[in-house]
């Protein structure tokens, strides 16, 4: 087994979708982004958007605990190439996120993620640095979210 083959390098991995409710957007936005499109659905509908909508940082973080939830799951499949198997690492950050729709109460995002490249990290011996982009998609197959991020990998 290769290490883009552990990865799934190229594939596109649907990570699990899910749906947003007016009750947790609230409760997000309260903590974390609380304009009034994301607190009250009278405001909301005066608003541009018109209708209560989610976050987009509650979009993204949707996408981070599915990708930690679905990633588990892909892999604990057993490494069969050289040395050990890879770690993965904490992320160095994101770059080219775009919030392309509001996500509306009732509308389910599907995420997704694909390795598109990794590469040796000179400055840290045995450790590569995995380039994915991410992706969110609407009920509608309508793209909301988009994102290129990154993760350190403990990879011979």
């Amino acid at each position: 087994m290769t290490l883009d083959e552990y990865l799934r390098t190229g594939e596109t991995i649907t990570l699990g979708s899910h749906t947003f409710q007016a009750d947790e957007i609230k409760r997000f936005a309260a903590k974390f982004d609380p304009q009034p499109f994301h607190l009250d659905e009278a405001a909301a509908r005066k608003s541009v958007f018109g209708g209560l909508c989610a976050s987009g940082w509650h979009t993204v973080s949707m996408w981070m605990k599915l990708n930690i939830e679905s990633g588990d799951a892909l892999h604990r499949r057993e490494w069969t190439g050289p040395g050990q198997a890879p770690e993965f690492g904490p992320s160095p950050g994101f770059r080219n996120l775009k919030w392309l729709k509001p996500v509306y109460v009732g509308d389910t995002v599907t995420y997704t993620r694909r390795v598109v490249a990794h590469r040796p990290l000179p400055q840290r011996p045995g450790w590569r640095l995995m380039e994915l982009h991410s992706e969110g998609f609407n009920q509608n197959g309508e793209k909301v979210v988009e994102f290129d991020n990154a993760a350190l990998l403990k990879a011979e």
